[in-house]
């Protein structure tokens, strides 16, 4: 089912485009999530799991690590920006039918408190806004184990046929 990259680890890859244009986007989220096929391998390098699916939403979980400390001492704010493009693009997908895919057009986020190695386990939720021919808007929140605000955004996508 992945791609040979020469360098996948079990349980990472990526699903071919040829396979992946087959199925509605739904269909290949809920794949993922069942581990018919591989995690994309930026799961694996930020240690983040898609945990829920659904039409139109998706969560992922994430923990945040020393590792991704930037100089100021908190984990870098691209992290918190990686999960939320995530989660918004991934809701969106979920909603597309097969042959059709989308890139991220704009992104926007605000930070509202930082992440530490103490934080402990994060959510980041994504939830579609409207989806159109052509273009896409959806919004995403990342909230802590006790449901505090970290970070928010919204985003803008293409929609095309692949």
């Amino acid at each position: 089912m992945a791609a040979d990259t020469g360098t996948a680890d079990a349980g990472f890859g990526v699903v071919p485009l040829e396979q992946a244009r087959t199925m509605d986007g739904l269909t290949l989220f809920k794949g993922l999530l069942e581990g018919r096929f591989p995690a994309p391998p930026i799961s694996r390098m930020l240690g983040m799991k898609l945990s829920e699916i659904e039409f139109g939403r998706v969560v992922f979980a994430y923990t945040p690590v020393f590792d991704h400390y930037n100089p100021l001492g908190s984990v870098h704010g691209g992290i918190a920006a990686t999960l939320l493009d995530s989660v918004m693009g991934c809701c969106i997908h979920t909603t597309l039918k097969a042959g059709i895919g989308y890139t991220t057009v704009e992104i926007k986020v605000n930070y509202v408190r930082a992440m530490t190695d103490k934080t402990g386990p994060v959510r980041a939720e994504g939830k579609v806004i409207n989806v159109g021919s052509r273009i896409a808007t959806s919004e995403g929140r990342l909230v802590d184990a006790s449901g505090k605000l970290l970070a928010h955004g919204t985003t803008t996508c293409l929609i095309f046929p692949i």
